[in-house]
């Protein structure tokens, strides 16, 4: 199956100039969502993690599919505010904008062994901003994994220390 046949090209949005790829005709194919889950989560396992850990909106969409594939835990990451209990919290940059980050304090466990799932890998920000948060719980980032990785934009140069698996790529 050619899981690039379900994304759509969208030009100029955002923004002029940027090219946005819609993944959410991936969730309107049943085959397309469940071949994504089950590699990812085959990931997950054969990088021995114990948790799955994907931020706000669209991680959502795959994170807890993986771990519910991969029977292991899961822990969102979410923009300021919108958590009730203590968090512990990280700005970064991103393609358009600045934003912040926070998950709940005591979801990871010094001994936990983490990988990140999210819908795309852009420049890297958001990833390497959880990244952030996992050290400061001294839990171990076991690996990355991301559905489409935009290449042209080079994200993987500053996550290189980390093991990093992707489904679709675009050069361009």
């Amino acid at each position: 199956m050619e899981l690039k046949n379900f994304i759509v090209d969208i030009p100029n949005y955002p923004e002029p100039g940027v090219i946005f790829r819609d993944i959410t005709p991936i969730l309107n194919n049943p085959v397309a969502f469940k071949t994504i889950v089950d590699q990812l989560a085959a990931y997950a396992l054969a990088q021995q993690a114990t948790v799955i850990i994907a931020p706000e909106a669209r991680g959502f969409l795959f994170g807890p599919a993986v771990s519910y594939a991969a029977n292991l835990r899961f822990i969102p990451v979410r923009k300021a505010g919108k958590l009730p209990r203590q968090v512990v919290s990280v700005k970064y940059s991103y393609e358009y904008a600045t934003n912040q980050l926070e998950m709940h304090v005591e979801d990871l466990q010094p001994n936990d062994r983490v990988l990140i799932v999210d819908d795309v890998l852009a420049t890297g920000g958001t990833v390497q901003a959880i990244c952030d948060l996992v050290k400061t719980q001294q839990a171990t980032i076991v690996g990355l994994a991301f559905v489409v990785d935009l290449t042209y934009l080079n994200g993987k140069k500053d996550l290189a220390s980390y093991p990093i698996k992707t489904l679709i790529e675009y050069a361009a």
